[in-house]
């Protein structure tokens, strides 16, 4: 069976994000990959029931998705709106997306509350980031899905090929 890899809609240039835009990854493995059929996309943020464009959201007070899941932080808005909630249902249906279509990785955006796995932001609004998982990145990677972010393409193309 040939490997599935979860990725993040947005990277596929679908219009997806807060801002109503795609952040499309151009690379060869990419367009490879695209033709094998290896690629499931998806957006938890939509998943989770939130429309384009909305809010910029970012996860409180320098915490992570891994206290997200445990209850400890929110996810809000800079409007102040709570949206943790969407963003935990959509983590979950991502999980199983990736579950149901055998996906042992994800390539996911980096910087969003949800799809970040190298770094987020830190819920200031003021644009400043540090390490950390999102959401979905940490409830992926708690069920043993390997994230990586678009800076890590060719570390995911060696594990693919391993």
């Amino acid at each position: 069976m040939p490997p599935k890899i979860l990725i993040s809609a947005c990277l596929l240039g679908q219009p997806v994000r807060y801002d109503g835009k795609g952040k499309p990854l151009v690379h060869p493995w990419i367009e490879a990959w695209k033709g094998e059929g290896w690629l499931v996309p998806f957006c938890p943020e939509l998943a989770g029931g939130m429309s384009v464009p909305r809010p910029p959201a970012e996860i409180e007070k320098g915490m992570n998705g891994h206290d997200v899941l445990a209850g400890h932080a929110r996810v809000l808005e800079v409007t102040g709106g709570d949206v943790t909630a969407a963003f935990v249902a959509g983590a979950e249906k991502a999980l199983g997306l990736a579950e149901a279509n055998g996906c042992t990785v994800a390539l996911l955006i980096d910087g969003s509350p949800s799809c970040g796995s190298l770094s987020i932001y830190d819920g200031s609004f003021g644009g400043v980031k540090h390490a950390g998982h999102g959401v979905t990145a940490a409830l992926l990677k708690r069920h043993g899905i390997v994230v990586y972010a678009p800076s890590e393409i060719e570390a995911l193309a060696a594990h693919l090929a391993s």
